[in-house]
């Protein structure tokens, strides 16, 4: 620990005022903000990441971020807060927080994780913003419409498939009957047997 004191002169006479009569430098931390924020948003969820830098490895396990997003045309004062549950320097929004076609801007900020007894720290300044806009959703139809097509195709197709096969099956079976009941080699000579005799009887009465 150390002892802090102001020390000056005032109106020609030395004044000395005692600020800390014990001062522990682990007790009044104040960190760097974080850098590098970025964010990656889908249609269901935006992950936000960042990193620290200046802070020794044994506060990086403990510390607690506190994220705040709005609206971009928005003011800050209305800006919501999220808290990551670990201390990783990482944090999700849920597509359901957001609104469709809006973009927003989001900026975090870190300290000593107020679990902690061995340090203590106040909040830093907040680091430069991301901002990010939730993918659009596509309309229930569509969907519908592309399972449902997906469902139908390949029950569709084995049915016109079968349907060929069938009147194909079908229709050679029916040439078969009727070539048995009807068959051309048994009634063309026939015709021709009597074409022929007409001619003959012809012939010998003109003779």
């Amino acid at each position: 620990g150390y002892r802090v004191s102001l020390q000056g002169n005032f109106f020609g006479r030395n004044h000395k005022h005692v600020t800390f009569p014990v001062y522990n430098p682990r007790k009044h931390i104040k960190l760097d903000p974080p850098l590098n924020l970025q964010s990656n948003a889908t249609a269901s969820k935006c992950q936000i990441w960042w990193s620290v830098w200046n802070v020794p490895w044994y506060l990086v396990e403990i510390l607690q971020y506190e994220l705040q997003y709005k609206e971009y045309s928005m003011s800050w004062e209305i800006a919501l807060n999220k808290t990551p549950s670990s201390s990783l320097p990482q944090i999700e929004i849920e597509a359901t927080e957001l609104h469709s076609g809006i973009a927003y801007v989001a900026r975090v900020r870190c300290k000593v994780s107020e679990n902690e007894n061995s340090y203590h720290s106040q909040w830093s300044e907040w680091s430069q913003t991301t901002v990010f806009q939730r993918a659009d959703v596509p309309k229930l139809s569509e969907k519908i419409l592309n399972t449902t097509t997906q469902l139908l195709f390949i029950p569709l197709s084995f049915g016109i498939l079968l349907y060929f096969f069938w009147n194909c099956k079908l229709s050679s079976s029916c040439f078969l009957t009727l070539g048995q009941k009807v068959s051309p080699a048994l009634t063309f000579p026939r015709q021709l047997l009597s074409f022929s005799h007409s001619i003959v009887c012809t012939m010998g009465i003109s003779r």
